[in-house]
């Protein structure tokens, strides 16, 4: 074999050295994982879009969510943005004056509750611990109060196990995309190792938000940072494990 232009590291395998097997299973990983990371950004923005009123995903909207509104309560929060399309627009008109006329539970038991009976309570009827419980005037009464964003105990809850779980997710993302070859070096180790450092500062980012509302910024640049790292490695090694014909020094790297 002719002298290779590139130091290969003797423990490098590309993906057209790979067994046959081993790249299928490297094939099913990335597609249920591309999968699992497509409905997981259409559930952040199907969460969190919306709450400033504009529907697309804006850094205000980071901050309802982790900070609060100053402008409003958590349930009226909810009917502009997520909850905007569940029941009809009149009906999120009339909780929302009624909101802004104080709350009064006369109103609430004739005009509010049917509303909410008839809309609302198949999800929020207080059996699923991670929605709210709309069912009776003390429990709406808990979410008409000033909105001040997500809780600490449940931060805490998602933190650990999003830090796991994003973990996991580019661990294998990487252990694959270490069989391409690409170079720089460094910029293959630079795409490997950003989305743990941006993991870190996105939860970081969760907790800073409330106490300062342009760390906002951090929350969606570490998103934006991920999900990049997240294509590309995906990208190239789907494309490299089956279609890219590497460089003949590449191969047989034995002796190196």
């Amino acid at each position: 074999m002719s002298e290779s232009p590139v130091r290969i590291h003797r423990l490098y395998r590309h993906f057209q050295e790979l067994p046959v097997s081993m790249r299928t299973l490297f094939t099913g990983t990335l597609l249920a994982i591309g999968m699992g990371y497509m409905f997981a950004l259409i559930y952040v923005y199907a969460s969190d879009a919306g709450k400033d009123g504009n529907p697309a995903l804006t850094v205000e909207d980071i901050v309802i969510s982790y900070r609060g509104s100053s402008e409003g309560t958590q349930l009226e929060a909810a009917l502009r943005g997520p909850m905007s399309a569940m029941l009809p627009a009149d009906n999120s008109q009339a909780i929302m004056g009624w909101i802004k006329d104080g709350a009064g539970k006369a109103v609430y038991e004739s005009l509010i509750e049917p509303i909410v009976a008839k809309n609302c309570l198949d999800c929020h009827d207080g059996s699923n611990p991670h929605l709210s419980n709309l069912d009776g005037f003390d429990n709406i009464k808990t979410v008409i109060e000033q909105d001040t964003g997500t809780d600490l105990y449940t931060l805490v809850r998602v933190s650990h196990i999003h830090l796991f779980g994003v973990t996991f997710i580019f661990f294998i993302m990487g252990f694959i995309f270490s069989h391409a070859y690409v170079r720089p070096i460094w910029f293959k180790s630079l795409v490997v190792f950003t989305p743990f450092i941006c993991i870190a500062a996105d939860v970081s980012s969760w907790y800073f938000t409330k106490l300062f509302a342009p760390f906002a910024w951090v929350v969606l640049i570490a998103g934006g940072l991920m999900g990049l790292c997240f294509a590309l490695m995906w990208v190239v090694s789907m494309y490299q494990m089956w279609f890219y014909k590497p460089p003949e020094f590449v191969k047989g790297t034995d002796t190196l």
